[in-house]
Order: structure tokens, then C-alpha cells, then sequence
């Protein structure tokens, strides 16, 4: 048998490795089973980038580099045994310190390491590298420590012991806690190791949604602990452009806080948008049959019930109707006897007919709490007017309801009672609503309230609101060509003949064929001795069988 015989030097490099393995504790090496190579990935699927990361928490919770996750739309990790599994939101991040906190999707038992127990700046670190088999791990000493937020440590290497597999990598102490991770700046500069202590400090609320800083990854932020705040980001998720996203905070609140209706009452309202209205009766049912609060799930079922009955009917679905949803809504004062259950049910009530029940609950609630909004007052007035009572009652109420609170709360029920007011011919009072209205809203009505105001306006003889108001209508919709022939018809009236001539040219290029367009035209034209085209308008409204046509022609050929 051969011997094998090593030469001094050589002797003395295998003792020396050995020697710093051994050096490495226990706690050190193993550090290795908690790291991981992190790629985030493209819109288009293409790669954006690659790096290293860290578990720190039972629950999938890792961290990384912030700046690899800035632009990309998802990211997946592969561990130290191989596995891969998507980062399934993000917990937090530091765009100063370039360190994000996140959740991995799907990790069952993830080896993940303890951060650091004390404040005392480590001397010597070591640098744990990933590899399938044998991890590489360095020792280093910081070149210097800075601290920052009082405790934390800031650690500088020198430049030259950092190499670019290790960025992202643990940075631990003799007993494998964690200290922080490889850093280098994005642009370039000297490798540092912010404290990863800092993650601690990411806190979630309802509004992180909407973070400036975690907006700038396509990965979404996950839901906060507390339910309250959780409530707040799903309902401001609903108004995400992105229902893939808006899902994942459905099944995320559900699996989260599996005893709240809002979750189950999100996912039915999901179905019922879509007309799957079996569906989302089965996601009620379960709401009712796992909320803590019963009351609440019985009425929120009753809302959509009602909601599909009224505005959304379905001849093919016979299951809801208006009398499911007063039986379920009466499910719900049963079981906590609250005013706003009564409220709904009369609501239920109106859409039935039935206005003289309907009429009995809106009164009795106005001495309750509700009585502080004009809604109940609103809807009292609505039974008012459909058992055809006096006017005087139907307004006695529109003013309660007005009255109920100021600012802008009061605004639909301003431009209620204004409505009415024209419709009674005083118009002076309801002009004096919709200027009262117009100011409660900022000036930034629709269109079809200025076109409201308008029209009042030019009953009072006040043609320059008027014409200013049909201006403003015309801006906020350019396409309808109502408004124009509405703008020209006022504007032949207070002899703008010229400008009535412009503003039928205007909307006819997009209306040729709005025959009242040319009837203004042609007698604008024909009152201005423009005699010959302004009938060849008429001409054009003959053709388009406008009656009135053949006797202008005639008035205007004498």
C-alpha cells in the first residue's frame, strides 16, 4: 500500500485551514442552512436581479437589500436545500439603509437566524456565504463601527475582503446571531452592514398601501397584524388597478382574521360584480356562519341581497329577492337590536312599495342617531312623494334634511330640495340651492348639474350665469352636443349672433347630424344678412326631417 506524503508547506496550509475551520463555532456554520439566493424579476419575466438574502423569522420573514426590489414585479428565493418558493409581500423597507423586510410564501420551518441580543459593536464577524453543499463563510473585522438610531451599529468593511457573491449575505457573530447583511451601494462605494435590528423597526398600518417608498416594487405590502389597520388596506386595495393583487389581500385577511366579515363580504362583493351571484351567496353563507359578529354578517348578506334585487336583477337567479333580504335583515336586529338594521329594513320596504311601513321607520328613527344625517329625512320625503302628500310636508322634510348637518354633508340635500323648488316654478329659491350647492362642492360639480343651473338660470333672465354655466358643462363634456345647441340657442337670443354661429360649427363637427344645430345656425346667419347659407342650413335641418325647417325657409326666403 502507497503512503502518501505531504511536504512541509503543504502540511502547514492544511493545518492553518483547519485551524480557522475549527475557530468557526457550531452556531456559526450553521448559520449557512438560513441563507438564500434572492432573484427578482421584470414586468416581461426577464431577470432584474440577483443576490443573496437571509431568513429572520418563523414564519418565512427574511431580509434584503432594499435596491434589488425597486422596479421588479416578483421575486422568488431559492434555499440552502434547494427549494424555491415566491416572496409573497413585503413587511417593510429602508430606502437610507438599503434593507427591506419580507415574507416568503409557502416555507414551512425555514431555518432563520436570531438577531443580535446586544448593543456592543462585534469586533470580529463572519461573512456566511450560500452554497448547496459546503458554504463559504470569512472572517472579517470592520475597518470601522459607526452607530446610528442610538443602538444600532453601522458596519464598514474594507473593500477588498468583499466580494460581489457575498452582497446580500449574513454577517453574524461568534454565536451565529445575526448582525446584519453584505451591503454595497447600488451606484458604487465602500461593501457596510447596516444593523438588521433596523427591520424590527418597520412597522405596517392600514396606509402603507399607498408608502411612497415600498409603491416603488411591483410586490405587494402585506396586510398589518392589527385587524383594524388590515380593514383599512383592504378596502384601499379594492381601488387598485390590479385584481390579481386585490385576491391575494382577500385570501390573506380571510386566512388572517377568518372570524371578520370583511373579508368574506369582500370576496362576495368580487363575485357579485362579475354576475356570479350563486357564488357569492355561498361566500355570505359562510360569513354568517363563521363571523364573530353575526348581526353584522346577516346584514351585510341582506345588503347585497337587496342591492342585486333593485339593480342588478337576475330572472336566472330566483333565490334573492327583496323578501330574503328583509328576512335577513331582520335576522340581524334579532340578534343586536341597532337602529341601522331598522334603517335597512326600511329601505327594503321602500324598493317593495310598501311606502306607508317605509314612511313609519324613517320617522321613528329620526330621533336616534341617524337623525343627525339627512338621509333619513331624504327618505321620509321619497315616501312622502310617492303616497302623494302636499308638497309643503315633502318640503317640510327636505329641510330637515338639509338642516341635519352643515358642509358638504348637506349637499345632496341642498340639490334636492333645489330640484324640487324648480319643479314647483320657484325659481329664485332654486336657484339660490344650486349656487349653495354649486359652493359646497368646490365649484367641481358634473355636467348635468350645470346644465340643471343653466336651464333655471335662463327662466330668471341671468344669461350670463347661464351662458357661463352651459360653457362649463360643455367642458366637463365635450361630446354632447345638447349643451351647444343650448349655449347657441341663448347666445342668438341675447344677440351673439356671431358666437352662436361658432358654437353650431363647433359641435357639428362632431354632430352632423344634430338637427337643431342647424336650425340655430340658419337663423343666426339669416338674422345677420347672411341669407343664402343660413337657409342652406335650414336646408341641411329639412333634410334631417326637422319640422320646423319648412317654415323658417319660407319666413327667411321672403
Amino acid at each position: 500500500m502507497k503512503r502518501l506524503f505531504l511536504t512541509p508547506i503543504l502540511s502547514l496550509i492544511f493545518i492553518m485551514q483547519a485551524a480557522v475551520a475549527f475557530a468557526q463555532s457550531p452556531q456559526v456554520r450553521k448559520a449557512a442552512q438560513s441563507v438564500f439566493t434572492l432573484t427578482t424579476f421584470n414586468a416581461d419575466g426577464s431577470i432584474h436581479t440577483t443576490t443573496h438574502g437571509v431568513f429572520c423569522g418563523n414564519n418565512g420573514e427574511a431580509i434584503a437589500m432594499w435596491h434589488p426590489f425597486t422596479g421588479a414585479s416578483r421575486a422568488v428565493i431559492i434555499d440552502a436545500r434547494g427549494k424555491q418558493y415566491d416572496v409573497d409581500a413585503m413587511l417593510g423597507a429602508s430606502e437610507l439603509y438599503d434593507i427591506c423586510r419580507f415574507r416568503v410564501k409557502d416555507v414551512q420551518n425555514a431555518p432563520s437566524l436570531q438577531l443580535v441580543t446586544t448593543d456592543a459593536a462585534a469586533q470580529t464577524v463572519y461573512a456566511v456565504g450560500y452554497d448547496l453543499k459546503k458554504a463559504d463563510i470569512k472572517k472579517l473585522s470592520p475597518v470601522r463601527t459607526e452607530k446610528f438610531m442610538t443602538t444600532n451599529n453601522y458596519y464598514v468593511f474594507n473593500d477588498v475582503d468583499v466580494s460581489a457573491s457575498m452582497l446580500g449575505c449574513p454577517i453574524v457573530n461568534e454565536s451565529g446571531q445575526l448582525l446584519g447583511i453584505m451591503q454595497r451601494p447600488e451606484a458604487g462605494g465602500k461593501a457596510f452592514s447596516a444593523d438588521a435590528r433596523l427591520s424590527e423597526t418597520f412597522k405596517l398600518n392600514g396606509l402603507s398601501i399607498n408608502d411612497p417608498t415600498l409603491k416603488a416594487t411591483g410586490i405587494r405590502v402585506a396586510l398589518p397584524q392589527d385587524e383594524e389597520q388590515a380593514t383599512v388596506m383592504l378596502v384601499l386595495a379594492a381601488q387598485l388597478n390590479d385584481s390579481v393583487r386585490y385576491e391575494n389581500y382577500i385570501d390573506d385577511f380571510i386566512n388572517r382574521f377568518p372570524t371578520s366579515t370583511e373579508g368574506y363580504n369582500a370576496r362576495a362583493t368580487r363575485f357579485f360584480s362579475r354576475g356570479q351571484f350563486n357564488r357569492a351567496d355561498e361566500m355570505l353563507q359562510q360569513e354568517v356562519k363563521r363571523a364573530a359578529k353575526k348581526d353584522v354578517a346577516y346584514s351585510n348578506y341582506a345588503t347585497m341581497v337587496y342591492q342585486a334585487a333593485v339593480y342588478r336583477p337576475d330572472s336566472t337567479f330566483t333565490k334573492w329577492n327583496l323578501d330574503k333580504a328583509l328576512e335577513l335583515s331582520q335576522q340581524a336586529e334579532k340578534l343586536n337590536p341597532l337602529p341601522i338594521y331598522k334603517h335597512q329594513q326600511a329601505q327594503i320596504l321602500y324598493a317593495q312599495g310598501h311606502y306607508q311601513q317605509a314612511l313609519e321607520i324613517f320617522t321613528s328613527l329620526q330621533p336616534t342617531e341617524l337623525g343627525k344625517n339627512g338621509e333619513i329625512y331624504y327618505e321620509a320625503a321619497q315616501c312622502k312623494m310617492q303616497l302623494k302628500a302636499p308638497d309643503a310636508d315633502v318640503m317640510q322634510l327636505l329641510d330637515k334634511a338639509v338642516q341635519a348637518q352643515t358642509g358638504l354633508a348637506s349637499a345632496p340635500y341642498v340639490l334636492a330640495r333645489g330640484r324640487m323648488l324648480d319643479a314647483n316654478k320657484e325659481y329664485r329659491k332654486a336657484f339660490s340651492d344650486y349656487m349653495t350647492y354649486d359652493s359646497l362642492m368646490n365649484y367641481n360639480a358634473n355636467d348635468d348639474f350645470y346644465y340643471l343651473k343653466f336651464q333655471c338660470e335662463t327662466k330668471i333672465r341671468q344669461y350670463k350665469l347661464a351662458l357661463n354655466d352651459i360653457a362649463h358643462a360643455i367642458v366637463l363634456n365635450r361630446t354632447e352636443p345638447t349643451y351647444y345647441a343650448e349655449m347657441a340657442s341663448l347666445q342668438l337670443r341675447v344677440n351673439q349672433i356671431d358666437n352662436a354661429v361658432k358654437t353650431c360649427d363647433a359641435a357639428l363637427q362632431m354632430a352632423p347630424g344634430y338637427a337643431d344645430l342647424y336650425i340655430i345656425k340658419g337663423v343666426a346667419l339669416c338674422e345677420s344678412k347672411k341669407k343664402e347659407d343660413g337657409i342652406a342650413a335650414l336646408r341641411k335641418a329639412q333634410e334631417l326631417n326637422d319640422p320646423r325647417a319648412e317654415g323658417l325657409i319660407k319666413k327667411y326666403s321672403k
